[in-house]
C-alpha cells in the first residue's frame, strides 16, 4: 500500500511538472533574485508575481507571443514566450542605472557612463515621453545646464557652456548636421529633428570629445532616432500620438509603424504640428506693465498687402507666431551575417514659412513698424544614410560603424518694408551635404580594460545662394497682390558665384582601467579644412578680393582620468583642447539686422578653446539616487566676435555704408587675442522612497574677454529647475520648480548685438548709452504640474499645466516673450 501511494504520488508531480515551467527572474545590478515582479499578457488579463526567490511560473501564457516584466526599481521588458521558456531566467535592467552604468556614444562605441570623465546628460525616451516637449528645442531647455535664446515660436537655440549657434555641434544618427552656413549668434535649425522621432539625447559638454572635432566648443546634442533589432517572429506593432496645447493652439499627430521579422526591420514615423499664434503670461511680477506686449502688427501676406500697422485688440496674444511643420522617418535594419549590419535612415523634415517675431516688431525712428513681412521660407532638411555595422571582424576591430550620408538643406528669407510695400526680397540658400564617417573600436585585453577608438571623417558643402526682388502688383481696390509687375536686383547672402566647404580628419583615443579605481582616456585629432567662395555681383558691396580662399588645419587633445574610490563615488578631471574653423557664414556673409551690416572679413583665422575641468557624483540609498558637480575653465584664443569694420583695411575701424537705401554702420566678424568662459553646475537625480523621486540642477556661467576687458555674448544669467515625482500603481504625479537670474545690462555685450539687448525693458529713453536705456533681464520663477497616466500597456494619457501662475518673462537674449499658462493633453495608443 504504502509502495502504491509513493507511485502515485511520483506520478502526480512529475504531470505537475510537466505542466508548469518555472523561470528566474534576477536585478542586473546585483544578480539576486527580484520578488513581486509582474509577469502579465499585453492586456494583462492573466497576471502572477514572482516569489520571495524570484521565481514564477509561466505555464499560463501558454500561446502567447510575448510575456511583459514589471517592477517599480526595474525597467519594463517584453520578452518573447518561447525565449524565456528555453533560457528559464529573464535579468531585468535596474533603471537607477542610467545614473552609473547608462551606455553613451561618447567616443561613437559604447561605453560605461563610469569610465567617463566628462560631463554628460542622456535624456531617454522614458523622459521624452514625460517632458512632452512641442518641440526639440523646447526638450533641451528642460536638460541640466541647458539654456535655450528664441527670437520667434518656430526656432529656439541651445547655449552649453557660454557658447551656442555654430560653436555647439549638433549630430543625428552619427551625421553631422553643422554645416557651411550655421551661424554666430542664435541657430534656430535644431527644431528639423522632430521629438516625435527621438529615441533618446546625448548632450556632451565642453570641447573634449575628439571624435567630433570642429564646431565642438561648447559641446555636442547628439540626437539618436528610434533603434532596431529583428524578432525570430513576425510582429507588426504601431502606435498613435496626438496632443492639444491651448497657450498656442498647438495641435500634433503622429503614426509609427515597425515591422519586424527574422530578415529585415522597417520603422516608419510621420507626424505633422500646427502652431498657433503664442500668448505671454499676464502677471507682470517684473513691474513692466508693457514689456513685450504686442500692441501693433502687420497683417501682410502674400497675398495681402496693407500700407499700415494693425491694432492689436488682445496685446498679449504674438501675433505673427504661428507656424507648421511635418516630419518623417523611414528606416530599415538589415542584418547581414554574424559580423555585418546595415542600417538605411532617411529623414525628412519641412516647415511652413516662420514669420521672424523680433523683426516684424522692430520700429523705425518714429515708432512705426519697419517691416510688412520678414519670415524664414520653408525650412526643408532631407537626409539620407547607410550605415555599415561592424561586429568583431578582425582582430582590429571589435566594433565600427561607417557611414555614408546626404543632406540637402534649403533655407530662405522672405522681407518686405512698409516704407517699400510693394516690393518683395527674396533670399534663398540650399547646402548639398556629403559625408563619410568611419568609426571604430578594439578591446586590447580579454577583459576589454584597455580600448582603442579610431575613425575618420571626411565632409564636403556646397552652397548656392541666390536673391532676387518681386515688384508686385497690388489692387488698389481690394489690396490684393495679383501679380508681378517685374524682377529686380537684390544682395545675395552668400558669394553669389558658389562656396564649397571641405573637412577632412583623422582621430583616435585611448581609454585603459589602470586598476578598478582608476581609469585614464587620452586622445588626438587632426583636423584639415579648406573653403572656396566667389562673388559676381559686387554692385551693392565692393570686396577687396571677390575670390575667397582659406586652409585650415589643428591638432587637439584630451585628457581625462576618472577615479573611484568606492563604487558609490567618481571624481573626475579633464584637460582639452577645441577649435573652430571659419565656415562661409563667418567669412562671407552679408546682411543688415538692427542699421548695421555685417560684410565678409576674408582674413578671418580660426578660434581655439583650452578647457579644464573637474567633476564628482556620489550615488545614495543602494544607487537609486545621485548627486554631482562639475565646475570647468575655458580659455579662447583668436576668438571670433562681430565688430565694427574697415573694409578698406579689413580691421576693426568705424566706417559707414548706403545700404538697401539707409546709412548703415559697417561690422565685420573678427579675430582678437584672449578671452575665457568659466562656471558650474549642480545637480542631483533619483529616489527618495519607493513612490518618491527628484530631480534638479543649477547652473552658474560667466565669461570676459582678456584684451578689451568686455563680457562675452551668450552668458546666460543663473539658472535652474527643481522636480517632484510621486509614483503609484500606473500613475505618476510631477511638480517643477524654474528659476532664472537676472542678466544686469553692465553684464550684455552691447557692441556684438547678439544678446539684444534692446528686446529688455526700457528705462530712460533719452539715454545716450544702450546700457542706461534698458533694464536688462528680470529674474522669473515658474511651478508647473504633469499627471501621467498608463492605462494599460497600450494607452497613455498625460495632461500638464505649465506657468500655472501665467508669470510674464523672456529667456535671456530673446527675441519674443516666452509661454504664458499653458493646458496641454495627450493620448497615445499602441496597437
Amino acid at each position: 500500500m504504502t509502495r502504491r501511494f509513493i507511485v502515485y504520488l511520483i506520478f502526480i508531480l512529475g504531470v505537475f511538472q510537466l505542466n508548469s515551467q518555472e523561470i528566474s527572474i534576477i536585478g542586473s545590478d546585483s544578480s539576486l533574485p527580484v520578488s513581486g515582479v509582474l509577469v502579465s499578457n499585453r492586456d494583462k488579463s492573466v497576471v502572477v508575481y514572482s516569489d520571495l526567490n524570484g521565481q514564477v511560473d509561466v505555464s499560463v501564457f501558454s500561446g502567447e507571443k510575448h510575456v511583459f516584466l514589471y517592477h517599480y526599481l526595474y525597467a519594463k521588458e517584453k520578452m518573447s514566450f518561447l525565449e524565456i521558456k528555453k533560457d528559464q531566467f529573464v535579468v531585468m535592467n535596474r533603471l537607477t542605472e542610467t545614473l552609473n552604468e547608462v551606455v553613451v556614444s561618447v567616443t561613437r562605441s559604447k561605453q560605461k557612463k563610469n569610465r567617463i570623465a566628462e560631463h554628460i546628460e542622456v535624456i531617454n525616451f522614458r523622459d521624452i515621453k514625460k517632458i512632452s516637449p512641442q518641440s526639440s528645442a523646447d526638450l533641451l531647455a528642460k536638460t541640466p545646464s541647458i539654456k535655450v535664446q528664441k527670437s520667434q515660436s518656430g526656432g529656439g537655440s541651445p547655449v552649453l557652456r557660454g557658447m551656442e549657434a555654430n560653436r555647439v555641434l549638433l549630430v543625428v544618427d552619427g551625421v553631422r548636421m553643422n554645416n557651411a552656413i550655421y551661424r554666430k549668434g542664435h541657430l534656430q535649425n535644431g527644431i528639423t529633428v522632430s521629438p516625435s522621432i527621438l529615441d533618446r539625447v546625448e548632450v556632451f559638454f565642453g570641447p573634449s570629445a575628439v571624435v567630433y572635432g570642429s564646431d565642438a566648443l561648447g559641446g555636442v546634442i547628439h540626437y539618436y532616432t528610434k533603434s532596431l533589432k529583428t524578432s525570430e517572429f513576425n510582429e507588426v506593432n504601431s502606435s498613435v500620438f496626438s496632443r492639444y496645447s491651448s497657450v498656442n493652439n498647438e495641435f500634433t499627430s503622429s503614426l509609427d509603424i515597425e515591422l519586424s521579422f527574422k530578415k529585415w526591420t522597417s520603422y516608419t514615423s510621420v507626424s505633422y504640428s500646427k502652431f498657433g499664434d503664442l500668448r505671454m503670461g499676464s502677471n507682470r511680477k517684473h513691474g513692466y506693465k508693457d514689456w513685450g506686449k504686442v500692441f501693433k502688427y502687420s497683417d501682410n501676406s502674400v497675398t495681402n498687402s496693407n500700407s499700415k500697422s494693425v491694432v492689436n485688440t488682445d496685446p498679449n496674444l504674438q501675433k505673427n507666431t504661428g507656424f507648421s511643420q511635418v516630419d518623417v522617418l523611414q528606416k530599415i535594419f538589415i542584418p547581414v551575417s554574424n559580423e555585418m549590419d546595415l542600417m538605411f535612415n532617411l529623414q525628412y523634415s519641412e516647415s511652413s514659412d516662420i514669420p521672424r517675431f523680433d523683426r516684424l516688431t522692430e520700429e523705425t525712428s518714429d515708432g512705426e513698424l519697419k517691416f510688412a513681412e520678414w519670415s524664414y521660407g520653408p525650412q526643408k532638411r532631407f537626409m539620407i544614410s547607410s550605415q555599415l555595422l561592424l561586429t568583431e571582424i578582425n582582430k582590429y576591430i571589435d566594433n565600427g560603424t561607417i557611414t555614408l550620408a546626404y543632406q540637402d538643406i534649403h533655407e530662405s528669407r522672405i522681407q518686405r518694408k512698409f516704407s517699400a510695400i510693394d516690393k518683395r526680397d527674396y533670399r534663398k540658400e540650399n547646402v548639398d551635404v556629403f559625408s563619410l564617417n568611419g568609426d571604430f573600436s578594439v578591446g586590447l585585453t580579454s577583459r576589454n580594460n584597455r580600448t582603442l577608438s579610431y575613425g575618420f571623417e571626411l565632409v564636403y558643402n556646397s552652397v548656392q545662394s541666390n536673391s532676387y526682388g518681386d515688384s508686385l502688383y497690388i489692387n488698389p481696390e481690394t489690396n490684393q497682390i495679383t501679380g508681378v509687375l517685374g524682377k529686380y536686383a537684390v544682395q545675395s547672402r552668400y558669394p553669389d558665384g558658389g562656396s564649397d566647404y571641405f573637412t577632412q580628419a583623422i582621430y583616435t583615443e585611448y581609454r585603459q582601467d589602470l586598476n578598478t579605481k582608476n581609469t585614464l582616456n587620452t586622445g588626438l585629432r587632426f583636423t584639415s579644412t579648406q573653403l572656396n567662395a566667389k562673388w559676381i555681383n559686387q554692385s551693392f558691396i565692393t570686396l577687396p578680393d571677390s575670390d575667397i580662399s582659406l586652409n585650415n588645419s589643428a591638432l587637439t587633445a584630451t585628457i581625462g582620468h576618472v577615479y573611484r574610490p568606492a563604487t558609490n563615488i567618481k571624481f573626475s578631471a579633464v584637460l582639452s583642447s577645441g577649435f573652430r574653423s571659419p565656415n562661409v557664414d563667418d567669412v562671407g556673409k552679408i546682411r543688415e539686422k538692427g542699421g548695421n551690416v555685417t560684410v565678409p572679413n576674408v582674413t578671418l583665422r580660426p578660434e581655439f578653446a583650452y578647457n579644464s575641468e573637474i567633476g564628482v557624483s556620489q550615488y545614495f540609498n543602494n544607487k537609486l539616487f545621485s548627486v554631482g558637480a562639475n565646475v570647468y575653465y575655458t580659455l579662447l584664443n583668436n576668438y571670433i566676435i562681430r565688430a565694427p569694420f574697415d573694409r578698406d583695411t579689413q580691421q576693426e575701424g568705424d566706417t559707414e555704408i548706403l545700404y538697401d537705401g539707409e546709412i548703415a554702420a559697417v561690422y565685420a566678424n573678427v579675430n582678437r587675442d584672449k578671452a575665457y568662459i568659466a562656471g558650474g553646475s549642480f545637480y542631483f537625480k533619483g529616489d527618495i522612497t519607493e513612490h518618491w523621486s527628484t530631480r534638479g540642477s543649477i547652473t552658474y556661467t560667466q565669461g570676459k574677454t582678456y584684451d578689451t576687458n568686455e563680457y562675452m555674448s551668450s552668458i546666460p544669467p543663473v539658472f535652474g529647475n527643481l522636480g517632484l515625482t510621486y509614483s503609484i500603481e500606473n500613475f505618476d504625479f510631477g511638480v517643477e520648480y524654474e528659476f532664472s537670474g537676472a542678466k544686469l545690462p553692465e553684464k550684455y555685450n552691447i557692441f556684438e548685438g547678439i544678446d539684444n539687448i534692446e528686446q529688455t525693458p526700457v528705462i530712460d529713453e533719452n539715454a545716450d548709452l544702450e546700457v542706461d536705456m534698458y533694464a536688462g533681464t528680470p529674474s522669473w520663477e515658474l511651478v508647473n504640474f504633469s499627471v501621467f497616466y498608463e492605462v494599460n500597456k497600450n494607452l497613455e494619457l498625460q495632461f500638464r499645466t505649465t506657468n500655472i501662475f501665467d508669470i510674464h518673462y523672456k529667456e535671456f537674449a530673446s527675441g519674443i516673450s516666452a509661454p504664458g499658462r499653458n493646458f496641454s493633453g495627450s493620448v497615445r495608443y499602441l496597437f
